[in-house]
């Protein structure tokens, strides 16, 4: 249920009253829908201040691109490998990242600017045509007069008739205008925040609150990115985790922090850097981290990406290659370890597609399941075997129904929606931080509004839990799917069929989830938010 005033209520009360009027011939019926629709808020908001900030933007964008410039230059210059930081930065390790992390802010707020922009002509073109939708129904009480009496709407003349007909037509009109300029300012609205909390969520860098890092190292920790896919879009870290482990640095004792400074600085690759600060994010103790660091230590990256990382996001992974037959994005990337998916077996789409996050957030975790007790395993069979265990006791942990054949044997059947919100808090909050709220979204309006929220959550590095449903011949069919990350008006989904895919945020809102799963599945049901 949308809140009182907000502008998912504003755009339902215009469409009731445009519907109303369309069929309506009673006049003081007619006025009572006229005067409902006035009352509804205008489109709030100053263009000409939100186009002063974007403009603003654009300012500061053009110094950020000098110092983007000089930083590279010094980035390609080959420095000497004669300085490190705290965490064992090379010179030209944290140069390069500096460098990025320029190129990113010149970006930032180049988009931020044409964002806030873009919202300003928005708002401006919305109230305009607001204020013209007001006119016409002003326009429309004018041909109807005042409302009549008891003994007047008995009979209607002709003329009467006539005039409210045309006011009908006019108010009408207005209604429409008033619709699509609520509809267009509250579109406007959400891509900026969307934009805004995007390029808010990259700066990582500053999310990592702690004095026992230089600048250098927090940089070069925010820029490092596995071997496969582009680097942008494969970061090991994300806005949460550099704060989460910023935050457990800053609470060790002096012993402590010594000794995973020195994890730090022992590293081989920054990949290797990274997890360790990871593992300590997902909330493992400094012991546990040091024994992760004795089975990944002196690992290349390939090897690392390969048992930590279970999804890698492609360069073309966007690209828009159509659909298939039933209904699924034919661009859909296999997330596998040495051949092997990252995939349910049986009706288990909960627990797998849960363990499936948790492994994401959790490289500790994950290792145990590519590379077993060892952590030095590569045999995709063994990996499938840990991973049924694993989809089986989630699967027990949250209730999971069950399937009884006459030989006594059981199959998994299923989660009911307490038992996902269950297991998503007991194995994915404690590694993120964020408990989980089950919230409906049965209606378009529904899922339009708890958008930005779950957009927010993946930008952050938190996984989102949706549940998408279908019906055919009055038969419910459900599954369980993971949002895990944004680009623009894109929303990338993690199928515990083992795949990853791009959907819109149009497919979210209206009935387009087949794009991930098959055509039996379009609806967004639920969502399990993250909450701080």
């Amino acid at each position: 249920m949308a809140e009182q005033g907000s502008t998912t209520e504003r755009r339902a009360k215009l469409e009731e009253c445009h519907k109303q009027l369309l069929d309506c011939d009673n006049k003081n019926e007619m006025i009572g829908l006229i005067n409902a629709a006035r009352a509804v808020p205008a489109p709030v908001g100053s263009p000409g201040t939100i186009e002063l900030l974007g403009k603003r933007y654009h300012t500061q964008s053009r110094s950020a691109e000098e110092v983007t410039v000089k930083v590279s230059q010094v980035a390609t210059s080959g420095l000497p490998e004669v300085w490190v930081g705290k965490a064992g930065v090379a010179a030209s390790e944290a140069v390069q990242a500096a460098a990025r992390a320029a190129q990113q802010m010149t970006e930032a707020l180049q988009k931020g600017g044409n964002a806030l922009l873009h919202l300003s002509d928005a708002v401006d073109a919305a109230q305009k045509l607001d204020q013209t939708g007001r006119g016409q129904l002003s326009e429309a009480l004018d041909i109807l007069g005042s409302e009549d009496g008891f003994f007047d709407s008995m009979v209607d003349t002709d003329e009467e008739e006539d005039a409210i007909w045309r006011a009908g037509t006019v108010a009408t009109a207005g209604v429409e205008k008033m619709r699509s300029a609520a509809r267009s300012a509250d579109d406007a609205g959400r891509a900026a925040a969307r934009d805004l909390n995007k390029f808010a969520a990259e700066a990582r860098a500053g999310k990592m609150h702690t004095s026992g890092l230089t600048a250098a190292d927090k940089l070069a920790l925010a820029d490092t990115a596995g071997p496969g896919g582009p680097a942008e879009m494969n970061e090991l870290l994300s806005a949460n985790d550099l704060e989460r482990s910023g935050r457990y640095m800053e609470k060790m004792s002096a012993r402590d922090r010594a000794a995973f400074d020195r994890m730090l600085a022992d590293s081989k690759s920054p990949q290797e850097r990274a997890y360790l600060v990871k593992a300590l994010a997902a909330g493992h103790d400094l012991d546990a981290v040091s024994d992760f660091q004795g089975k990944i230590h002196g690992k290349d990256p390939a090897w690392l990406q390969r048992h930590l990382t279970p999804v890698t996001t492609a360069a073309d992974s966007m690209d828009d290659e159509g659909r298939a037959k039933d209904g699924r994005n034919v661009n859909t990337d296999g997330q596998a370890f040495n051949g092997e998916r990252w995939k349910q077996e049986g009706e288990t789409c909960v627990p797998s597609s849960t363990v499936g996050a948790r492994a994401m957030v959790d490289p500790v975790y994950a290792l145990g399941l590519t590379g077993g007790s060892s952590g030095q395993e590569d045999d995709p069979e063994a990996f499938r075997h840990r991973l049924r265990a694993e989809q089986q006791r989630v699967h027990d942990e949250g209730d999971g129904s069950y399937e009884y054949d006459f030989s006594l044997s059981r199959r998994p059947d299923g989660m009911d929606d307490d038992g996902a919100s269950t297991v998503a808090n007991k194995e994915i909050s404690p590694h993120t931080g964020a408990s989980y709220d089950l919230q409906q979204t049965q209606s378009a309006d529904s899922r339009r509004d708890v958008l930005p929220d779950v957009q927010k959550s993946v930008t952050e590095g938190k996984p989102v839990p949706i549940i998408v449903e279908g019906y055919e011949d009055g038969d419910r069919s459900g599954h369980q799917m993971m949002i895990i990350g944004q680009e623009g008006d894109k929303l990338q989904v993690y199928n515990p069929w083992g795949t990853t895919t791009w959907v819109s945020e149009d497919d979210f809102v209206n009935g387009g989830m087949g794009r991930a799963s098959d055509n039996s599945l379009p609806d967004t049901y639920a969502v399990q938010l993250p909450a701080d």
